[in-house]
């Protein structure tokens, strides 16, 4: 099992402009069947900190149209995991050497509530600053305290973002934000 080294820096001004250019080149290999792609997580809110992987959510026709596609995405470095955990997705990831570039998160409108989720959380850390401070606050002490352990990072904020994503949700249905 590869060892992930878990790295939080300060928000990388470029991040925007290589979410467009990878986005470009999924769009590619989507081409009609894709209705969107949205920049998701950390890097796609200006000023928090984040580990410095890239998050990609397109928004496709039909999810099963996807899977014909797989080596096409290999093609450019990803590893095709299927639906990973979450039924209705289909989960990519590019790495290079311990360090995750990008992550890929394919749902149909069929998935809805994953894809408003996304989005709601993304959203409301853009506009309450506050909330992006600690939350960036905790990313970097968890991947102090757990450098080389996943697990750990993951489990050590997993309360936090329930808690936000639920506040985002309420956030995006009084604001109808998205």
């Amino acid at each position: 099992m590869r060892k992930r080294h878990i790295i939080v820096t300060d928000y990388n001004p470029n991040w925007p402009a290589i979410f467009e250019g990878e986005a470009e080149k999924i769009r590619e290999i989507l081409g009609p069947i894709c209705l969107a792609i949205h920049q998701i997580g950390s890097t796609a809110v200006p000023g928090l900190k984040a580990k410095p992987t890239i998050d990609l959510m397109p928004v496709v026709t039909d999810i099963r149209l996807c899977d014909p596609l797989k080596s096409q995405f290999e093609a450019l470095g990803y590893e095709y995991l299927g639906e990973y955990g979450i039924p209705g997705r289909r989960y990519l990831r590019k790495i290079e050497g311990e360090n995750d570039l990008f992550h890929i998160h394919i749902f149909s409108p069929s998935n809805q509530p994953d894809i408003d989720r996304h989005l709601a959380l993304r959203d409301f850390l853009r506009t309450h600053k506050e909330a992006a401070k600690d939350y960036g606050d905790l990313k970097s002490a968890l991947a102090s305290r757990f450098p080389y352990n996943n697990d750990g990072y993951c489990d050590g904020k997993e309360q936090f973002v329930k808690k936000l994503e639920q506040e985002a949700l309420l956030w995006a249905k009084d604001s109808a934000s998205f």
